[in-house]
């Protein structure tokens, strides 16, 4: 569970390497990457390497995860800004991809793509509700976090 303080917020989670469960490390090709991730109060979370990697496809990876988390942060800080400014929407969706590449020989993210599609209520200003989405990425804890570029291109609609 989070804790907090004025300046400060802590997130704790345990991970346990579930794939011991299969056997040890022996060799890069055998050993299960299988992980169950657990916050206090929440169901557990499945976890592998992506498919890539030797992984388990049918569950999340890290490389989902934070994509996910960067889409997620976007879209809360969105609808905090859009409720403060008065603007009413009606439905958020988005398509976000995130592209991993060896970069100075080593696999890191190049770049996320948010794709948000807003729906405003009838009569909502669609030029302020686009402005917002440049808003919401500045006040996104996890977009200012990392070190590569979260690009958005936003899609609006009145309902």
């Amino acid at each position: 569970m989070p804790t907090s303080s004025s300046h400060e917020h802590h997130f704790e989670c345990r991970l346990s390497w579930t794939g011991a469960l299969r056997g040890p490390t022996t060799s890069y090709q055998a050993y299960s990457r299988d992980l169950l991730v657990e916050v206090e109060g929440k169901p557990p979370l499945l976890g592998s390497a992506a498919p890539a990697f030797r992984g388990d496809g049918k569950v999340h990876n890290p490389e989902e995860l934070l994509v996910a988390a960067l889409s997620e942060c976007h879209c809360l800080s969105y609808l905090a800004l859009a409720a403060l400014g008065g603007i009413a929407l009606v439905g958020y969706e988005d398509r976000a991809t995130g592209t991993l590449a060896k970069i100075d020989g080593q696999f890191r993210f190049r770049e996320v793509t948010l794709r948000p599609r807003v729906w405003l209520a009838a009569g909502a200003n669609v030029d302020a509700a686009r402005a917002l989405h440049e808003k919401a990425h500045r006040e996104c804890f996890i977009a200012s976090s990392v070190n590569f570029p979260v690009r958005h291109e936003p899609e609006i609609l009145v309902k």
